[in-house]
């Protein structure tokens, strides 16, 4: 599983990670996936956001300005040259710890209960598998939270959304190369996954993504 985890990270080299906030974030973003970032993403990334924040899949670290200063904020990916990029995002922002880490695996045990937020943007429908195989990933960082904490993020949609012609040349790219493994990601299939592992889930489609959010991991031990 590690090879094809990080056939999808090492997509971003510091030459993609120049171009990504320009055709991820602003091109692709309205244009393929009809979800804006200014008024749909930033606003999810900053409403969930607690004091101890973890975010995973760091990209270029766009959202972390939009954070209080307050924040103590933590990164993590499996790729040095993402995490450089986002550490050095704004020297304003307190970046606590850059964490290499294939989500994949087991979050080592000094993580645990540490995190009172862990973001997930745009990750899983890079990682590889069906969104049922991904779920030892919502397992393995949902071990970071604290008792209360929140678990959230946004993904790409598989077929089931109907991409338009660009999404769909998209798509069909990005699945070919690895960079994506979303095909048969669906809305109904995430909410299942968080619900497997939260008593409070939320699940929003906007345009071909979905934004989500996740509470109540240790309650739903104790009720398992």
């Amino acid at each position: 599983m590690k090879k094809l985890t990080s056939a999808g990270s090492q997509a971003y080299t510091p030459l993609t990670l120049k171009l990504y906030d320009w055709w991820v974030l602003g091109i692709s973003n309205k244009y393929a996936w009809k979800c804006s970032t200014k008024e749909k993403l930033i606003p999810h990334f900053t409403k969930h956001a607690g004091m101890e924040h973890l975010d995973i899949g760091v990209g270029t670290g766009f959202y972390l300005p939009h954070l209080p200063s307050t924040t103590n904020i933590s990164l993590m990916d499996l790729n040095p040259s993402s995490l450089a990029a986002a550490s050095r995002r704004d020297s304003a922002i307190k970046i606590k710890e850059c964490i290499q880490h294939d989500v994949f695996e087991t979050i080592p045990i000094k993580y645990h209960a540490k995190f009172d937020s862990i973001s997930m943007f745009y990750l899983l429908h890079c990682l590889p598998g069906t969104l049922k195989e991904k779920e030892r990933v919502i397992v393995n960082v949902a071990n970071a939270l604290k008792p209360d904490g929140t678990l959230y993020g946004a993904t790409i949609l598989g077929d089931s959304a109907a991409h338009s012609r660009f999404g769909n040349k998209l798509m069909k790219i990005y699945n070919s190369k690895g960079i994506f493994s979303n095909r048969e990601d669906s809305e109904q299939d995430l909410h299942s996954v968080l619900s497997s592992n939260f008593v409070d889930v939320n699940v929003v489609r906007v345009g071909k993504v979905v934004i989500f959010s996740a509470k109540g991991r240790a309650l739903k031990q104790r009720l398992a």
